[in-house]
């Protein structure tokens, strides 16, 4: 990923400028590409945010943060960012094509927010050159990804049937899936994957949205749990969360795509885990405790929830029964109804072998993060999930 000198001075010059016009030039970019290819809006992208607007954030981050180094290699590397993309992007079924479908609208966005006396000839260029490295290396990773998983780009789809429904007593429906077509049994995952699951809503958008995996690899079947999102002061109700908790019943078929994601556990290890949680970031840890149980139940584990109450502890009962199988292992949770606030990890055991598993908001993230750094624990040990499209920005605070 370089740039010649000449492209790292136009860079350089104008990025300023493009990073404080950024926001303008990403709602005009969505603005015009979902009126040219409305089924985007319809069927590819996430309604909700973009009513928030997080979804041009997300864009609009990244395309700067890529540029950022380019141009300082000492700022924070964007391979990890461009990893969680190209999962998030293969999850959905994303191809090369529509790199071109957004860079055409992308550039129609800067011009007309800059004016052609500013975006000359020369910076085009440029920019044109920054966004093709950024497109060309999720390109290849997105490939290999399919690769990996034995299909052609975007053929991840497959159809499943719901098999068993629970609701837990914190809210999220558990909704456990089989094939649809007993020739073709549902692949395997690891412990931290997730699925995009599709939905067809009344108004005739097909919505998508990706759902942490729990239960047994090796099984055949697929879990997954769902908490419905309520409507706030920031952003709509979960439409697709709402659909699957309304709608869906035993012996439904689903459209699921394979797994995918890069928040997986070491299954390789053999040094101790610590998984650290808050609300419904607990899920993927749940997937990670079922393979523990099931294939190595004494790798030393310590498990850490911050939650409001006992009662809005999600998948509780069941965290209980996974860590009472555990031969080795610690379990703390943080209950704010008790007094307790944020996870406060003084006083606790932290393995400094060990490998750290967070998944939660992003203030939960960075405080857990500035928690373990202030413990020694190195950077690289950390490992980490959210469910925005800014996810990746945590990376680098």
């Amino acid at each position: 990923m370089t740039i010649t000198s000449a492209t790292t001075e136009l860079i350089r010059a104008t990025l300023p400028l493009i990073g404080e016009r950024i926001d303008e030039i990403t709602v005009l970019f969505y603005r015009r590409m979902f009126a040219a290819h409305p089924e985007l809006a319809r069927d590819r992208f996430n309604r909700g945010n973009q009513q928030q607007g997080s979804q041009q954030r997300a864009l609009a981050a990244s395309i700067v943060t890529f540029a950022a180094h380019l141009v300082d290699p000492a700022l924070p590397d964007p391979r990890r960012m461009l990893a969680r993309i190209g999962h998030k992007h293969a999850s959905l079924g994303v191809t090369a094509d529509e790199y071109r479908i957004v860079h055409e609208h992308l550039f129609a966005a800067i011009v007309e927010v800059l004016g052609a006396q500013v975006v000359t000839d020369e910076v085009a260029g440029a920019w044109d050159r920054v966004y093709w490295l950024m497109a060309e290396t999720l390109i290849e990773l997105e490939r290999a990804l399919y690769e990996r998983a034995g299909v052609r780009p975007g053929d991840v789809f497959r159809e499943a049937r719901v098999v068993e429904r629970e609701e837990d007593p914190a809210g999220p429906v558990t909704l456990v899936l089989e094939s649809a077509d007993p020739a073709e049994p549902l692949p395997g995952f690891l412990p931290g994957q997730y699925i995009s699951v599709a939905a067809e809503l009344p108004d005739g958008a097909r919505q998508l949205r990706q759902y942490s995996l729990t239960g047994d690899p090796g099984r055949g079947r697929l879990g997954i749990a769902v908490r419905r999102v309520l409507a706030t002061d920031h952003g709509p109700e979960g439409e697709v969360s709402a659909w699957l908790h309304d709608t869906v019943a035993v012996g439904d078929r689903l459209q699921i795509t394979l797994p995918f994601g890069d928040l997986v556990l070491d299954t390789a290890a053999e040094t101790p885990v610590v998984l650290v949680s808050a609300g419904i970031g607990v899920t993927p840890m749940v997937g990670m405790l079922e393979y523990l149980v099931a294939a190595d139940r004494a790798r030393r584990t310590v498990v850490l929830h911050a939650d409001r109450s006992a009662d809005t502890h999600p998948l509780r009962a069941r965290v209980r029964r996974l860590i009472g199988e555990l031969t080795d292992v610690t379990y703390r949770t943080w209950y704010q109804d008790r007094g307790d606030g944020r996870i406060d990890l003084t006083g606790v055991d932290l393995p400094a072998d060990a490998d750290f598993y967070l998944c939660g908001g992003a203030g939960f993230l960075r405080s857990v993060r500035a928690q373990l750094a202030a413990a020694g624990i190195p950077d690289h040990r950390v490992h980490f999930e959210l469910f925005t499209p800014t996810d990746w920005l945590v990376h680098g605070r």
